[in-house]
Order: structure tokens, then sequence, then C-alpha cells
């Protein structure tokens, strides 16, 4: 059976800089009847457990770091078995979630994680923050994007870690050179696909954000 995408939605804060918020994120299961990987596992570990129903988890892949994406990774992997993934670069962000914890293993620009039949790039993104991720699963023509791209346009550069020149350089170098047509699953709010995107992109260039 091919490779499927399942979603769920967990409600939480996000907190940095001194600052919390109310957030509502998505969380992406990619994988087959046997086996899943776990895009970002946020807030609320029994719920993404209940959604995984006994598959084996072979990693839980982080796009970064920050603690609305990271909160429930620990959890999560002592309840599966299963590895904590992160760019290196997002450590010291990391840290200030789970001081004393380390991740499992380590995301590099290129890598590819296969599951249930399907394979996914990663694509470092650094912008939102230094060890932005985005995976990109061609043969299901969807990428992941975390915070890095929404519907609408970057995401967020105004707090502690991030880069908004980064941010743009990512998205015209690792994205926007996807096929039109690849939908993008984001961290938050609704999907959109890389063609609808291209413009909103400019925009945002255009108006020095």
């Amino acid at each position: 059976m091919a490779a499927r995408i399942d979603h769920l939605v967990t409600s939480g804060t996000f907190s940095l800089d001194g600052g919390t918020w109310e957030v509502d994120n998505n969380v992406w299961l990619v994988g087959d009847d046997e086996e899943v990987i776990v895009v970002d596992a946020a807030h609320d570990a029994e719920a993404i457990a209940a959604k995984v129903a006994g598959r084996r988890v072979t990693a839980i892949v982080c796009t970064h770091a920050h603690d609305d994406h990271v909160g429930a990774a620990p959890d999560l992997a002592d309840r599966t078995g299963a590895p904590v993934l992160l760019h290196p670069a997002d450590t010291e962000l990391w840290k200030l979630t789970h001081p004393g914890l380390v991740p499992d293993g380590p995301l590099a620009d290129g890598q590819r994680i296969r599951v249930g039949g399907t394979e996914l790039t990663v694509l470092h993104t650094p912008g939102h923050a230094p060890g932005a991720v985005c995976l990109y699963a061609p043969e299901l023509g969807t990428v992941f994007t975390g915070d890095t791209l929404f519907a609408g346009g970057p995401g967020a550069t105004g707090r502690s870690f991030s880069d908004f020149p980064a941010i743009v350089d990512s998205i015209r170098e690792k994205l926007l050179t996807l096929p039109a047509d690849t939908v993008v699953r984001t961290g938050h709010g609704d999907s959109t696909t890389i063609g609808a995107e291209a413009g909103h992109v400019q925009e945002w260039i255009d108006r020095g954000h």
C-alpha cells in the first residue's frame, strides 16, 4: 500500500522572548499501515499517539525547535521508541524548551528519509529559525514546510533567532524551485501550493518585510 498523509491539529501555546500566545499546530503523519514518521510533535503526545494507531514510528522529525513544535517530542519518543531528529543549528532553541535533553539525531540538507515506500528529502531552510527544515516528498506531490512558508507568504521573522533575508533566500532557492502544483502542508493553518505562494512571497519582498 502506498504511503499516505494523516493530519491532526493540536492546541497549546508558543512562548519566546517573554511573550506567550495561544496556537493551533498542524501535526503530519506520513507512512502506511505499518510505519509512519511524525512531522512536528506539537503539544499533545497522547493525541498524536492515538493518531499513530499502533503503527511503528520510525522518526519524529522537527521542522524547527520552537516550543510549540517540539514540546511533546520527548514524551512521544518515550511512548513510541522513535528517535527525535532536529537540525543542529536549532540546538540553542531546543535547549530553551528541553534543557538537559538532546535530540536523538541530526537532520541535514539533502538527507533522505524513507517511510512506507516513499522518500522525503530534507531541505534546510533557515530564516524562521536557524535550523528550520522542510520535507519534500515528490512521490506524494507535497512539501511539509513547518513555519517557513504559509498560505499567504513567509513565516514570521520578528523574534529571536530569526532572519528575514535568510527566509526569503530559503524560499526562493529551496521551495519556489519545486513544481508549481506541489501541495504546501504548513505548520499552522491551511495548506496551499507552491504556485499560489510565488506571488505572495514577491509581495512580501516588495514591501520590505
